[in-house]
Protein backbone atom coordinates (compact mmCIF):
# COMPACT_ATOMS: atom_id res chain seq x y z
CA UNK A 1 0.00 0.00 0.00
CA UNK A 2 1.46 3.37 -0.13
CA UNK A 3 1.13 5.14 2.19
CA UNK A 4 -0.69 8.37 1.17
CA UNK A 5 -3.62 10.76 3.05
CA UNK A 6 -6.34 9.91 1.26
CA UNK A 7 -5.38 5.97 1.31
CA UNK A 8 -4.57 6.61 5.49
CA UNK A 9 -8.42 8.37 5.65
CA UNK A 10 -9.68 5.60 4.46
CA UNK A 11 -9.18 2.83 6.97
CA UNK A 12 -10.53 5.24 9.75
CA UNK A 13 -13.34 3.51 11.33
CA UNK A 14 -15.32 7.10 11.36
CA UNK A 15 -15.59 10.32 11.28
CA UNK A 16 -14.50 11.03 14.88
CA UNK A 17 -11.38 8.48 14.60
CA UNK A 18 -10.16 11.17 11.63
CA UNK A 19 -10.52 14.02 13.69
CA UNK A 20 -8.61 12.83 16.69
CA UNK A 21 -5.65 11.22 14.34
CA UNK A 22 -5.53 14.99 12.89
CA UNK A 23 -4.84 16.53 16.19
CA UNK A 24 -1.90 13.81 16.66
CA UNK A 25 -0.74 14.09 13.32
CA UNK A 26 2.37 16.03 15.12
CA UNK A 27 5.72 15.47 15.42
CA UNK A 28 5.82 17.35 19.22
CA UNK A 29 2.80 14.98 20.42
CA UNK A 30 5.40 11.79 20.02
CA UNK A 31 8.12 11.05 22.14
CA UNK A 32 9.70 8.64 19.45
CA UNK A 33 9.12 7.97 15.86
CA UNK A 34 10.75 5.69 13.71
CA UNK A 35 10.36 3.22 10.17
CA UNK A 36 11.94 0.57 8.21
CA UNK A 37 11.24 -1.24 4.97
CA UNK A 38 7.94 -3.23 6.49
CA UNK A 39 7.28 -1.11 9.32
CA UNK A 40 6.90 2.43 11.31
CA UNK A 41 6.40 2.81 15.14
CA UNK A 42 6.16 5.75 17.69
CA UNK A 43 5.48 6.44 21.57
CA UNK A 44 2.37 8.82 21.91
CA UNK A 45 1.71 10.28 25.22
CA UNK A 46 -1.39 9.84 26.66
CA UNK A 47 -2.84 10.40 30.04
CA UNK A 48 -1.42 7.42 31.50
CA UNK A 49 2.26 7.32 33.30
CA UNK A 50 3.46 5.35 30.56
CA UNK A 51 3.27 6.61 26.58
CA UNK A 52 1.02 4.43 24.15
CA UNK A 53 3.60 1.73 21.87
CA UNK A 54 1.80 2.30 18.47
CA UNK A 55 3.37 0.43 15.31
CA UNK A 56 2.49 -0.22 11.65
CA UNK A 57 3.26 -3.31 9.33
CA UNK A 58 3.56 -1.79 6.39
CA UNK A 59 2.76 -4.79 4.54
CA UNK A 60 -0.67 -4.43 5.20
CA UNK A 61 -0.83 -2.20 7.11
CA UNK A 62 -2.14 -3.59 10.32
CA UNK A 63 -1.86 -1.37 13.48
CA UNK A 64 -1.64 -1.97 16.52
CA UNK A 65 -1.39 -0.02 19.45
CA UNK A 66 -1.21 -0.52 23.54
CA UNK A 67 -3.77 2.29 24.09
CA UNK A 68 -7.19 1.04 25.70
CA UNK A 69 -9.40 2.12 22.35
CA UNK A 70 -11.29 -0.74 20.99
CA UNK A 71 -11.30 0.98 17.30
CA UNK A 72 -9.36 -0.46 14.84
CA UNK A 73 -7.16 1.41 13.86
CA UNK A 74 -7.28 3.56 16.65
CA UNK A 75 -6.41 7.51 16.33
CA UNK A 76 -2.70 6.73 17.19
CA UNK A 77 -2.32 4.79 14.33
CA UNK A 78 -3.73 6.69 11.85
CA UNK A 79 -2.01 9.66 13.18
CA UNK A 80 1.74 7.77 12.71
CA UNK A 81 0.25 6.68 9.87
CA UNK A 82 -0.46 10.42 8.64
CA UNK A 83 3.04 11.47 9.66
CA UNK A 84 4.30 9.21 7.88
CA UNK A 85 2.49 10.65 4.48
CA UNK A 86 2.98 13.95 5.30
CA UNK A 87 6.47 14.32 7.26
CA UNK A 88 8.32 11.25 6.96
CA UNK A 89 11.52 13.51 7.78
CA UNK A 90 10.10 13.62 11.56
CA UNK A 91 11.07 9.73 11.13
CA UNK A 92 14.32 8.02 12.01
CA UNK A 93 15.16 5.19 9.72
CA UNK A 94 16.08 1.59 11.28
CA UNK A 95 16.96 1.20 14.57
CA UNK A 96 13.56 -1.24 15.16
CA UNK A 97 12.61 -1.90 18.84
CA UNK A 98 12.08 -5.26 20.42
CA UNK A 99 8.20 -4.71 21.00
CA UNK A 100 7.97 -3.99 17.27
CA UNK A 101 9.84 -6.74 16.51
CA UNK A 102 7.92 -9.39 18.48
CA UNK A 103 4.93 -8.26 16.92
CA UNK A 104 5.77 -8.79 13.67
CA UNK A 105 6.98 -12.15 13.99
CA UNK A 106 3.86 -12.93 15.96
CA UNK A 107 2.10 -11.84 12.70
CA UNK A 108 4.31 -13.67 10.89
CA UNK A 109 3.91 -16.93 12.65
CA UNK A 110 0.43 -16.68 12.69
CA UNK A 111 -0.27 -16.09 9.15
CA UNK A 112 2.14 -19.16 8.05
CA UNK A 113 0.42 -21.36 10.39
CA UNK A 114 -3.37 -19.95 8.63
CA UNK A 115 -1.28 -20.66 5.63
CA UNK A 116 -0.34 -23.70 6.39
CA UNK A 117 -3.84 -24.75 7.50
CA UNK A 118 -5.74 -23.72 4.42
CA UNK A 119 -3.12 -25.71 2.70
CA UNK A 120 -4.07 -28.62 4.49
CA UNK A 121 -7.81 -27.62 4.35
CA UNK A 122 -6.97 -27.50 0.19
CA UNK A 123 -4.67 -31.26 -0.03
CA UNK A 124 -7.11 -32.53 2.01
CA UNK A 125 -10.29 -32.60 -0.45
CA UNK A 126 -8.01 -33.54 -3.31
CA UNK A 127 -6.99 -36.17 -0.86
CA UNK A 128 -10.16 -37.10 0.06
CA UNK A 129 -11.44 -37.49 -3.61
CA UNK A 130 -8.81 -39.46 -4.30
CA UNK A 131 -9.83 -42.11 -1.14
CA UNK A 132 -13.08 -41.88 -1.97
CA UNK A 133 -12.33 -43.02 -5.72
CA UNK A 134 -10.04 -45.37 -5.25
CA UNK A 135 -12.35 -46.99 -2.37
CA UNK A 136 -14.88 -47.26 -5.54
CA UNK A 137 -13.04 -48.42 -7.43
CA UNK A 138 -11.99 -51.23 -4.81
CA UNK A 139 -16.14 -51.69 -4.58
CA UNK A 140 -16.49 -52.43 -8.12
CA UNK A 141 -13.70 -54.89 -8.74
CA UNK A 142 -14.75 -56.90 -5.32
CA UNK A 143 -18.59 -56.79 -7.02
CA UNK A 144 -17.40 -57.92 -10.26
CA UNK A 145 -15.72 -60.73 -8.69
CA UNK A 146 -18.32 -61.87 -6.78
CA UNK A 147 -20.77 -61.71 -9.39
CA UNK A 148 -17.83 -64.18 -11.57
CA UNK A 149 -17.67 -66.47 -8.71
CA UNK A 150 -21.34 -66.91 -7.78
CA UNK A 151 -21.69 -67.36 -12.44
CA UNK A 152 -19.12 -70.21 -12.12
CA UNK A 153 -20.24 -72.47 -8.91
CA UNK A 154 -23.88 -71.81 -10.49
CA UNK A 155 -21.92 -73.30 -13.53
CA UNK A 156 -19.84 -76.18 -11.70
CA UNK A 157 -15.67 -75.72 -11.34
CA UNK A 158 -15.18 -78.41 -13.64
CA UNK A 159 -15.78 -76.07 -16.27
CA UNK A 160 -13.14 -74.14 -15.59
CA UNK A 161 -10.81 -76.48 -16.39
CA UNK A 162 -7.88 -75.36 -18.87
CA UNK A 163 -9.34 -71.61 -18.84
CA UNK A 164 -5.84 -70.45 -17.40
CA UNK A 165 -6.52 -67.02 -19.85
CA UNK A 166 -9.82 -66.20 -17.52
CA UNK A 167 -8.02 -65.95 -14.59
CA UNK A 168 -5.22 -63.72 -16.07
CA UNK A 169 -7.50 -61.52 -17.00
CA UNK A 170 -9.55 -61.68 -13.55
CA UNK A 171 -6.15 -60.98 -11.95
CA UNK A 172 -5.76 -57.73 -13.98
CA UNK A 173 -8.43 -56.64 -14.10
CA UNK A 174 -7.86 -57.12 -9.81
CA UNK A 175 -4.65 -55.03 -9.71
CA UNK A 176 -6.78 -52.38 -11.84
CA UNK A 177 -9.12 -51.69 -8.18
CA UNK A 178 -5.96 -50.92 -6.51
CA UNK A 179 -6.08 -54.47 -5.07
CA UNK A 180 -2.82 -56.36 -5.61
CA UNK A 181 -3.89 -58.48 -2.39
CA UNK A 182 -6.35 -60.13 -4.33
CA UNK A 183 -4.74 -60.20 -7.62
CA UNK A 184 -2.65 -62.35 -6.00
CA UNK A 185 -5.15 -64.85 -4.60
CA UNK A 186 -6.70 -65.58 -8.01
CA UNK A 187 -3.42 -66.53 -9.65
CA UNK A 188 -2.98 -68.52 -6.42
CA UNK A 189 -6.62 -70.16 -8.01
CA UNK A 190 -5.23 -70.34 -11.39
CA UNK A 191 -2.65 -72.66 -10.26
CA UNK A 192 -5.10 -74.71 -8.17
CA UNK A 193 -7.03 -75.23 -11.35
CA UNK A 194 -6.97 -78.70 -12.63
CA UNK A 195 -4.21 -79.54 -9.83
CA UNK A 196 -5.70 -83.16 -8.46
CA UNK A 197 -8.20 -84.77 -8.30
CA UNK A 198 -10.37 -82.44 -5.83
CA UNK A 199 -9.44 -79.45 -6.85
CA UNK A 200 -12.60 -77.80 -7.28
CA UNK A 201 -13.58 -78.72 -3.35
CA UNK A 202 -10.32 -76.63 -2.52
CA UNK A 203 -10.87 -73.75 -5.07
CA UNK A 204 -14.45 -73.75 -3.45
CA UNK A 205 -12.81 -72.98 0.05
CA UNK A 206 -10.44 -70.79 -1.31
CA UNK A 207 -13.88 -68.86 -3.34
CA UNK A 208 -15.29 -68.77 -0.06
CA UNK A 209 -12.48 -66.68 1.54
CA UNK A 210 -12.38 -63.91 -0.71
CA UNK A 211 -16.56 -63.63 -0.57
CA UNK A 212 -15.95 -63.19 3.12
CA UNK A 213 -13.20 -60.81 2.29
CA UNK A 214 -15.84 -58.90 0.14
CA UNK A 215 -17.97 -58.78 2.59
CA UNK A 216 -15.97 -57.44 5.02
CA UNK A 217 -14.92 -54.96 3.09
CA UNK A 218 -18.47 -53.83 2.50
CA UNK A 219 -18.70 -53.66 6.64
CA UNK A 220 -15.74 -51.93 7.29
CA UNK A 221 -17.29 -49.24 9.36
CA UNK A 222 -18.13 -52.09 11.94
CA UNK A 223 -15.29 -53.86 11.98
CA UNK A 224 -12.86 -52.99 15.18
CA UNK A 225 -9.14 -50.98 13.82
CA UNK A 226 -7.42 -54.41 14.04
CA UNK A 227 -10.21 -56.16 12.34
CA UNK A 228 -9.96 -53.28 9.82
CA UNK A 229 -6.19 -53.95 9.30
CA UNK A 230 -6.09 -57.55 8.27
CA UNK A 231 -9.11 -55.93 5.99
CA UNK A 232 -6.60 -53.80 3.99
CA UNK A 233 -3.36 -56.42 4.72
CA UNK A 234 -5.89 -59.08 2.63
CA UNK A 235 -6.83 -56.43 -0.07
CA UNK A 236 -2.86 -55.52 -0.40
CA UNK A 237 -3.24 -52.37 1.64
CA UNK A 238 -0.16 -52.55 4.21
CA UNK A 239 0.92 -49.81 6.23
CA UNK A 240 4.87 -48.74 5.34
CA UNK A 241 7.79 -49.99 7.33
CA UNK A 242 7.87 -45.92 9.16
CA UNK A 243 4.13 -46.49 10.36
CA UNK A 244 4.90 -50.28 11.95
CA UNK A 245 7.60 -48.92 13.35
CA UNK A 246 6.21 -45.90 14.89
CA UNK A 247 3.29 -48.35 16.31
CA UNK A 248 2.34 -49.43 19.71
CA UNK A 249 3.22 -53.45 19.52
CA UNK A 250 7.03 -53.32 19.61
CA UNK A 251 8.32 -56.74 21.62
CA UNK A 252 12.36 -57.20 23.17
CA UNK A 253 12.94 -60.65 23.19
CA UNK A 254 15.17 -63.54 22.44
CA UNK A 255 13.63 -64.96 19.60
CA UNK A 256 14.31 -68.32 17.97
CA UNK A 257 14.91 -68.98 14.29
CA UNK A 258 12.77 -71.55 14.15
CA UNK A 259 12.43 -71.81 10.21
CA UNK A 260 13.89 -70.35 7.36
CA UNK A 261 12.09 -70.76 3.56
CA UNK A 262 13.27 -68.51 0.15
CA UNK A 263 11.79 -68.76 -3.49
CA UNK A 264 11.62 -66.92 -6.57
CA UNK A 265 9.54 -65.74 -8.66
CA UNK A 266 10.65 -63.92 -12.08
CA UNK A 267 14.10 -62.62 -10.65
CA UNK A 268 11.91 -61.68 -7.64
CA UNK A 269 13.43 -63.34 -4.56
CA UNK A 270 11.28 -63.64 -1.66
CA UNK A 271 12.18 -65.09 2.33
CA UNK A 272 10.38 -65.65 5.15
CA UNK A 273 11.77 -66.03 8.75
CA UNK A 274 10.01 -67.66 11.09
CA UNK A 275 10.48 -67.10 15.00
CA UNK A 276 9.13 -67.54 18.01
CA UNK A 277 10.13 -65.17 21.58
CA UNK A 278 11.30 -67.15 24.48
CA UNK A 279 9.64 -64.53 26.92
CA UNK A 280 6.56 -63.40 25.16
CA UNK A 281 5.88 -66.42 23.71
CA UNK A 282 5.05 -64.82 20.15
CA UNK A 283 5.54 -66.17 16.72
CA UNK A 284 6.42 -63.39 14.49
CA UNK A 285 6.85 -63.62 10.69
CA UNK A 286 9.71 -61.27 9.16
CA UNK A 287 9.49 -61.05 5.45
CA UNK A 288 11.99 -59.85 3.05
CA UNK A 289 12.33 -59.44 -0.91
CA UNK A 290 15.54 -59.03 -3.02
CA UNK A 291 15.39 -58.43 -6.42
CA UNK A 292 17.99 -60.34 -9.13
CA UNK A 293 19.78 -62.07 -6.21
CA UNK A 294 18.97 -64.59 -3.07
CA UNK A 295 20.73 -61.47 -0.93
CA UNK A 296 19.19 -60.93 2.53
CA UNK A 297 20.15 -59.01 5.22
CA UNK A 298 20.63 -59.89 8.21
CA UNK A 299 21.28 -63.72 7.95
CA UNK A 300 18.87 -65.84 9.93
CA UNK A 301 19.93 -69.52 10.07
CA UNK A 302 16.84 -72.56 11.26
CA UNK A 303 18.18 -72.86 15.21
CA UNK A 304 19.83 -69.17 15.77
CA UNK A 305 18.75 -67.38 18.85
CA UNK A 306 18.88 -63.65 18.28
CA UNK A 307 17.98 -60.85 21.05
CA UNK A 308 16.06 -58.19 19.05
CA UNK A 309 12.60 -56.18 19.30
CA UNK A 310 10.23 -56.76 16.57
CA UNK A 311 7.51 -54.42 15.62
CA UNK A 312 4.47 -56.11 14.44
CA UNK A 313 1.75 -55.08 11.75
CA UNK A 314 -1.50 -53.71 13.40
CA UNK A 315 -4.23 -56.76 13.26
CA UNK A 316 -6.34 -59.27 15.05
CA UNK A 317 -3.71 -62.03 15.66
CA UNK A 318 -0.61 -60.15 14.54
CA UNK A 319 2.37 -62.43 13.01
CA UNK A 320 3.86 -60.18 10.23
CA UNK A 321 6.83 -58.11 12.01
CA UNK A 322 9.89 -55.97 11.00
CA UNK A 323 13.15 -55.80 12.91
CA UNK A 324 13.54 -52.46 15.39
CA UNK A 325 16.83 -51.72 15.97
CA UNK A 326 19.89 -53.70 16.48
CA UNK A 327 20.55 -57.50 16.64
CA UNK A 328 22.65 -59.45 19.24
CA UNK A 329 23.49 -63.28 18.37
CA UNK A 330 22.53 -65.44 21.96
CA UNK A 331 24.00 -68.48 23.07
CA UNK A 332 22.41 -71.58 21.50
CA UNK A 333 19.19 -73.11 23.41
CA UNK A 334 16.79 -75.21 23.43
CA UNK A 335 13.58 -75.39 21.07
CA UNK A 336 10.31 -74.48 23.01
CA UNK A 337 8.50 -77.63 23.61
CA UNK A 338 5.31 -77.89 22.01
CA UNK A 339 2.79 -81.00 20.86
CA UNK A 340 0.89 -81.20 17.66
CA UNK A 341 -2.18 -80.77 19.01
CA UNK A 342 -0.99 -77.18 21.04
CA UNK A 343 0.09 -76.19 17.69
CA UNK A 344 -3.02 -76.97 15.89
CA UNK A 345 -5.10 -75.19 18.57
CA UNK A 346 -2.82 -71.98 17.64
CA UNK A 347 -3.37 -72.15 14.29
CA UNK A 348 -7.16 -72.61 14.92
CA UNK A 349 -7.15 -69.51 16.48
CA UNK A 350 -4.97 -67.68 14.26
CA UNK A 351 -7.47 -68.79 11.59
CA UNK A 352 -10.98 -67.94 13.78
CA UNK A 353 -9.11 -64.43 14.05
CA UNK A 354 -7.47 -63.62 10.45
CA UNK A 355 -9.11 -65.98 7.96
CA UNK A 356 -7.10 -64.37 4.72
CA UNK A 357 -3.61 -64.41 6.66
CA UNK A 358 -1.41 -67.34 4.88
CA UNK A 359 0.67 -69.64 4.91
CA UNK A 360 0.77 -70.12 8.64
CA UNK A 361 3.52 -71.67 10.55
CA UNK A 362 3.22 -74.89 12.42
CA UNK A 363 6.14 -76.21 14.52
CA UNK A 364 5.86 -79.01 17.03
CA UNK A 365 8.28 -82.14 17.69
CA UNK A 366 7.44 -85.77 17.84
CA UNK A 367 7.47 -86.23 14.68
CA UNK A 368 8.61 -89.15 12.42
CA UNK A 369 9.29 -88.53 8.42
CA UNK A 370 8.30 -91.52 6.00
CA UNK A 371 7.92 -92.35 2.70
CA UNK A 372 4.68 -93.15 1.22
CA UNK A 373 3.11 -94.10 -2.17
CA UNK A 374 1.46 -90.52 -2.33
CA UNK A 375 4.80 -88.98 -1.18
CA UNK A 376 6.43 -88.06 2.07
CA UNK A 377 4.74 -87.41 5.17
CA UNK A 378 5.15 -86.71 9.05
CA UNK A 379 3.63 -89.09 11.26
CA UNK A 380 3.00 -87.67 14.35
CA UNK A 381 1.50 -88.61 18.09
CA UNK A 382 -1.55 -90.84 17.44
CA UNK A 383 -0.76 -92.08 14.28
CA UNK A 384 -1.56 -89.27 12.24
CA UNK A 385 0.06 -87.94 9.52
CA UNK A 386 0.68 -84.81 7.99
CA UNK A 387 1.80 -84.76 3.84
CA UNK A 388 4.62 -82.69 3.31
CA UNK A 389 6.05 -80.73 0.31
CA UNK A 390 9.02 -82.49 -0.05
CA UNK A 391 11.51 -83.61 -2.85
CA UNK A 392 13.55 -86.89 -2.21
CA UNK A 393 17.28 -85.74 -1.60
CA UNK A 394 15.94 -83.20 1.22
CA UNK A 395 13.98 -86.32 2.60
CA UNK A 396 17.12 -88.20 2.29
CA UNK A 397 19.20 -85.64 3.69
CA UNK A 398 16.26 -84.61 6.92
CA UNK A 399 16.71 -88.41 7.32
CA UNK A 400 20.04 -88.88 7.98
CA UNK A 401 20.59 -85.68 10.22
CA UNK A 402 17.74 -86.92 13.02
CA UNK A 403 19.75 -90.42 12.68
CA UNK A 404 16.53 -92.24 13.71
CA UNK A 405 15.68 -89.88 16.07
CA UNK A 406 11.93 -87.96 16.17
CA UNK A 407 12.15 -84.61 14.85
CA UNK A 408 10.95 -81.19 15.83
CA UNK A 409 9.69 -79.69 12.66
CA UNK A 410 8.44 -76.23 11.27
CA UNK A 411 6.73 -75.36 8.48
CA UNK A 412 4.33 -73.57 6.39
CA UNK A 413 0.81 -75.06 6.45
CA UNK A 414 -1.06 -73.43 3.43
CA UNK A 415 -3.93 -75.79 3.70
CA UNK A 416 -2.99 -79.15 2.54
CA UNK A 417 0.28 -79.47 3.44
CA UNK A 418 3.57 -78.87 5.24
CA UNK A 419 6.65 -77.12 3.83
CA UNK A 420 8.91 -77.44 5.82
CA UNK A 421 11.27 -74.75 6.33
CA UNK A 422 12.80 -75.96 10.05
CA UNK A 423 13.78 -79.55 10.75
CA UNK A 424 15.62 -80.46 14.07
CA UNK A 425 16.41 -83.40 15.85
CA UNK A 426 14.27 -83.79 18.64
CA UNK A 427 15.97 -83.56 21.88
CA UNK A 428 15.13 -85.33 25.09
CA UNK A 429 13.08 -82.76 27.65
Amino acid sequence: MDITVDAVLALAPDDASVKAARSLASPGKWQTLGFDEVSAWGLCQGSGSKPYQTKVDLSGPACSCSCPSRKIPCKHALALLLLLAQQKGAFAEGGRPDWVSEWLEGRQQRAAKKEAGASAKKSAAPSAKKEAARLERMRAGLDELVRWMNDQVRQGLSSLSGRYDEWNRLAARMVDAQMPGVAARVRELSALTDAGDDWPAEMLGRMGELQLLAEAFSRMDGLSPAEQADVRAALGLLPDKAAVLAGNDAVADVWSVMGVSVAEEDRLWRRRVWLYGKQSGRTALVLDFSHGSRSFEPVFLPGDHVRMTLAFYPGASPLRAVVAGDLVSEPGGALPQRTLDEALSDMAARVAANPWQRPLPLFFGGANLTRAESGWQLVCEGNRLIPLVLDDAAAWNMLAACGGRPLFVCGEWSGGALVPAGVFPQTAS
